[in-house]
């Protein structure tokens, strides 16, 4: 059977920044209360005529080109979103249209910030069982489409961005190595957006009511967050028999610094193997781990032969982790 390893990376962001002060403006809050909560400085917010599929398809033109990959030669797209263009089609449907990828399956995934870790798996077992030789893999998220510029507990977090993986089969001891994926429903309105499906259909009263924004209950999820994270990533270091020490990289998803800092104090793992960029980019949900990923590919910071970390949490709740050699 294939070993599944990535062979590109891309990502997009928007070029409008939204910093603290200018939520000052917008919300009672500060940047000293912003920053000291969690960690971010800055994110990104999508222009008008952005949508997901479109950047989407720019930053799967970067990892195509990188991977050495035609569109046409893609098997299957998985996009991981929770803000996709519309409820029908599927965004992937619409990201294979515009890069022109004729002939390949596409679907979408919702997993909320897991999302990314989530279609890696699925995509490893595409092609380690031989039905799929390339995958392309996406995390999108535009998420100041469904933010309450009133409520500082979530107008303050999340951002937009998006970040493309094509996946392939590699060489051991590249590729992944393990992986890890839970979901817990009992939690499931601790991170939501009551209406816009068919349990609340849109009405004017929904909107009247922000039914249509994200709601969130922060100090619930940071708990559960710590401890799940913690386990999922032990859980699959033990798979792959190796430990914290053994690790040239871990990037964790961008939710709160102070996340952040108990995982890696907990997993044992030294701040200078720990990538972060949530004081720039804040929590793009699915988005957060890819755009890392490819920061670090273009960087330097991940060379071939590293030993690779990356856990998620996210709404649902869905948790996971994948373990890859570079």
């Amino acid at each position: 059977m294939s070993v599944a390893g990535v062979l590109g990376t891309g990502s997009a962001l928007p070029e409008k920044v939204i910093s603290n002060a200018d939520l000052e403006k917008l919300v009672e809050t500060s940047d000293q209360w912003i920053t000291e909560r969690t960690g971010i400085r800055e994110r990104r917010q999508a222009a008008p005529n952005e949508t997901t599929s479109t950047l989407s398809a720019q930053a799967s033109r970067r990892a195509l080109e990188r991977a050495g990959i035609k569109p046409t030669d893609l098997d299957l797209i998985i996009c991981s979103t929770i803000s996709p263009d519309m409820p029908l089609p599927s965004t992937a449907s619409l990201i294979q249209r515009e890069l022109g990828a004729h002939g390949c399956c596409a679907f979408d995934l919702a997993a909320a910030c897991s999302g990314f870790l989530f279609g890696m798996t699925v995509a490893e077992q595409f092609i380690r069982n031989g039905a799929s030789k390339y995958v392309l893999v996406i995390g999108a998220e535009l998420l100041s489409r469904y933010l309450d510029y009133s409520d500082r507990t979530t107008c303050v977090i999340f951002g937009d961005g998006v970040a493309a993986a094509v996946f392939g089969p590699v060489d051991p001891p590249s590729g992944i190595l393990a992986h890890e994926l839970h979901t817990e429903g009992q939690y499931a309105e601790h991170l939501f957006i009551p209406a816009g499906g068919t349990a609340l259909p849109a009405s004017c009263q929904t909107v009247q009511q922000g039914a249509h924004f994200i709601k969130m209950r922060g100090n619930e999820l940071f708990k559960v967050a710590v401890r799940s994270l913690e386990d999922v990533s032990r859980q699959v270091m033990k798979k792959a028999g190796v430990t914290a020490e053994d690790l040239d990289l871990f990037i964790p998803h961008q939710a709160n610094q102070r996340i952040t800092e108990a995982i890696r104090e907990r997993l044992g793992v030294c701040s200078e193997k720990v990538y972060s960029n949530i004081c720039r980019i804040g929590n793009t949900s699915s988005a957060s781990i890819p755009i890392c990923l490819d920061e670090c590919v273009q960087s330097g910071r991940l060379k071939r032969g590293n030993l690779v970390l990356m856990s998620a949490f996210g709404a649902g709740v869905t948790w996971g982790a994948v373990l890859m050699r570079w």
